[in-house]
């Protein structure tokens, strides 16, 4: 309820009351709304990054190129470790919804590993790289390379950190809605990674070992 003044024929002021609608929002919906937007402007990051890419990818400044570098088979089977972590995912969230929290919990774990498994052989990618002397100074090609499959990685790693805290939010206080919701949350941000890694994948090694 909600009040005003008007004005009375003898000049006095006299308080006016009326109701007032409220709107009810649903629980958690800006959170949803908000994630959302950041998805989308980590879209736009990554778009940059692949635009980048693609018009500095050919210049080797006569040093090593895709060819020299890549182990397709490795990327590969890194590749089928990111797939794999978002499956499981998947069967973390059906167990959400049917409110198992040790089965939730277990494949929350699982896609952690392979989530790590993702980070380790990357880096080691990296180091074989750098140790070759294919340091990001070397090239526009390897700065953009780095800074692309970089960028990504760093996504993942934070991914796992956010894992990690879920899963002892989740064993402290269970299944409240607010832990749903950030599960969810942390569903649409790895399966997003799944779906970039996919274009890195596709347009940074496979169409590198083709040039």
């Amino acid at each position: 309820m909600s009040t005003t003044t008007s004005l009375a024929p003898d000049g006095a002021t006299l308080p006016v009351f009326y109701e007032t609608e409220e709107h009810a929002h649903a629980d958690g919906a800006s959170t949803m709304l908000g994630f959302w937007i950041y998805l989308m402007s980590d879209c736009l990051i990554f778009a940059v990054l692949f635009a980048t890419y693609g018009v500095l990818g050919g210049n080797y400044a006569a040093g090593p190129s895709p060819k020299d570098l890549f182990d397709l088979p490795l990327v590969a089977v890194n590749t089928s470790m990111l797939l794999l972590s978002s499956i499981t995912y998947g069967f973390a969230m059906l167990a959400m919804e049917k409110g198992r929290i040790r089965s939730l919990q277990i494949w929350l774990a699982v896609t952690g590993l392979f989530g790590l498994a993702f980070i380790g052989i990357e880096l080691s990618e990296f180091s074989h790289m750098i140790a070759e002397g294919a340091t990001p100074q070397r090239s526009a090609f390897l700065s953009s390379f780095f800074t692309l499959v970089g960028t990504h990685g760093l996504h993942v790693s934070c991914g796992l950190v956010w894992l990690a805290t879920l899963m002892i939010q989740v064993s402290r206080k269970g299944l409240i809605p607010a832990n749903r919701r950030r599960l969810m949350c942390l569903s649409m941000f790895w399966h997003f990674l799944d779906i970039i890694w996919i274009g890195v994948f596709t347009f940074v090694y496979l169409m590198g070992m083709l040039r």
